[in-house]
């Protein structure tokens, strides 16, 4: 499995709410405009198996497919089990991201303090969920990367919306990436809406990079 981030866009998808009828639609969008990391959380409807169709149609060579919402390790190791090689959490469980790990799956888990982050790299995390980035802010975020090892990705989710006024503060300050949940995919929405915000996204965050 592919769980090196060089050749991935640093947006990760959170497509909360997504049912397996809708779910080859709205990926198939965000792959179009350019993602190439997908989560389905656990609290969405039928979330394993939205996630092994997705496994399924777009394999996990080029593309990071899994879970969010991934709070314990029986949970991981049904989301193990369909195949996919992406695994976030909204918490730090040293077992899950170590299990999750050895698995080959690429994994963020969620931190918001110094010690939850030095526990979830230790477990051997491929990056850092901020999560909510209300709670921990820009001048949290840029504290924490000074004690952090030079190199870690730390990835704000929780209210990032798609324009470069949102993103570039973040991104000035070090961020890796980002994780979209509700400002890019609600089930309510249409998907010419969907595919309007992922391009949005897309577009603004490499608006947001160093020249």
């Amino acid at each position: 499995m592919n769980t090196t981030l060089n050749d991935h866009l640093p947006l990760i998808a959170i497509i909360r709410g997504v049912t397996p009828d809708t779910v080859i639609d709205v990926a198939n969008i965000l792959i179009e405009e350019g993602f190439t990391m997908i989560e389905v959380p656990l609290n969405s409807p039928q979330a394993l198996q939205s996630i092994k169709m997705l496994v399924d149609e777009f394999g996990t060579q080029k593309y990071l497919i899994g879970a969010g919402t991934v709070t314990n390790l029986e949970l991981a190791e049904q989301v193990i089990a369909t195949g996919a090689n992406l695994v976030v959490t909204p918490n730090c469980v040293p077992e899950v991201i170590s299990r999750s790990v050895a698995a080959g799956c690429a994994t963020f888990p969620g931190i918001v303090t110094p010690t939850e982050a030095f526990n979830a790299l230790h477990a051997g995390a491929t990056g850092l969920k901020l999560f909510p980035i209300s709670m921990v802010g820009i001048a949290g975020m840029k504290a924490m990367m000074s004690v952090l090892p030079q190199g870690t990705g730390l990835y704000p989710v929780g209210g990032i919306d798609p324009s470069i006024d949102s993103m570039k503060p973040y991104v000035g300050a070090g961020a890796a990436g980002f994780g979209l949940g509700s400002s890019l995919y609600k089930p309510t929405m249409t998907l010419a809406d969907i595919r309007q915000n992922a391009r949005n996204f897309v577009n603004n965050f490499k608006a947001c990079l160093p020249v």
